[in-house]
């Protein structure tokens, strides 16, 4: 979706840095209000263990500008900072969740194009590709929540999360073709973990658009509901009843070994299985504290994840 300027430009940009800050503040319902001045096109907010994303351009259908993609990745190296986070709930303001790339925007700069596609030394993805794959890279689950319409790298976005909620009658595509492009925003890789490569092909070669039952049918889509924000909470907080670091753990180990070969699938989950055995123990010891149905007076609490599962796991896709 980003492919749209020459090369020569793409080789002139530099890496950037970010410097943006985001706040707890409590969360509140997605509105279609276009940002003002000085307001983050993305807000991260809370909601107890939960941190609610929300990609916040709705006038423009949260449709992907430069802003976006760098507070996209900004929120999510946000969340990395915050170690009593237990999930992510990421949802789109106003009508739709995203309408894929804002071409008429991101091609009034002729750079543009070389800070979407140019990978920093060092780093596995580019800007285009990190705004899905940075949802992934987070040690806690990350359930998306669709509705109205999921184009393109909208679509790519989605994909990144661990789970995808949605309403029956969003729309979806793999919009790419329709610009004589492919999906570039790490779709090589999300879609081979849910779809067969003949029903990748056809759907990215016909751009062509399908709603969220269908969507549940191909694979594509977790849950299709009324209700996805309310069953995605349910589901965020069914999950934090369990360790934080043996869920850091399982997406860890699912999305590392999901199509390694089996010798390395089964030494990784050996190699893991390992770290949460190691001392000091206190959110193992307080899943075995509940799991033996030890009266509620002399159950251990959890504690925020363990070091080793914040995210700075040297060598995996956690990482920072």
């Amino acid at each position: 979706s980003t492919a749209l300027l020459s090369r020569r430009a793409a080789a002139a940009v530099r890496p950037r840095a970010w410097a943006r800050s985001f706040s707890a503040v409590p969360v509140s319902e997605p509105t279609s209000e276009e940002p003002s001045s000085g307001k983050s096109c993305v807000t991260v907010e809370r909601d107890g263990e939960l941190a609610v994303v929300t990609l916040n351009r709705g006038n423009k259908y949260n449709a992907l500008d430069m802003d976006m993609f760098e507070g996209i990745v900004e929120a999510a190296n946000s969340i990395h900072g915050m170690t009593d986070v237990r999930a992510v709930i990421l949802r789109g303001s106003g009508k739709v969740f995203c309408a894929g790339l804002d071409v008429k925007s991101v091609a009034t700069n002729p750079f543009n194009t070389g800070k979407l596609l140019e990978r920093p030394e060092g780093k596995l993805v580019n800007l285009a590709q990190e705004v899905a794959w940075a949802w992934r890279e987070l040690p806690v689950p990350v359930l998306a929540v669709t509705h109205g319409i999921c184009y393109g790298g909208g679509l790519q976005i989605a994909l990144g999360a661990d789970f995808r909620f949605s309403t029956p009658d969003c729309k979806f595509s793999i919009m790419e073709a329709k610009w004589g492009l492919v999906p570039d925003m790490s779709g090589s890789v999300l879609l081979r973990e849910l779809i067969s490569i003949d029903l990748a092909k056809e759907l990215t070669m016909t751009a062509r658009v399908f709603d969220g039952a269908k969507a549940k049918e191909y694979g594509l889509i977790s849950h299709v509901s009324e209700t996805p924000y309310e069953d995605a909470v349910a589901l965020a907080k069914e999950i934090t009843t369990r360790s934080p670091d043996s869920v850091a753990a399982t997406k860890l180990l699912f999305n590392a070994t999901w199509d390694a070969p089996e010798a390395r699938a089964l030494e990784l989950e050996t190699e893991i299985q390992t770290k949460l055995l190691l001392p000091p123990l206190k959110n193992t010891m307080a899943s075995a504290s509940q799991g033996l149905g030890l009266p509620k007076a002399v159950q251990l609490n959890f504690k925020d994840r363990q070091p080793e599962w914040r995210g700075t796991l040297e060598g995996t896709p956690f990482e920072k």
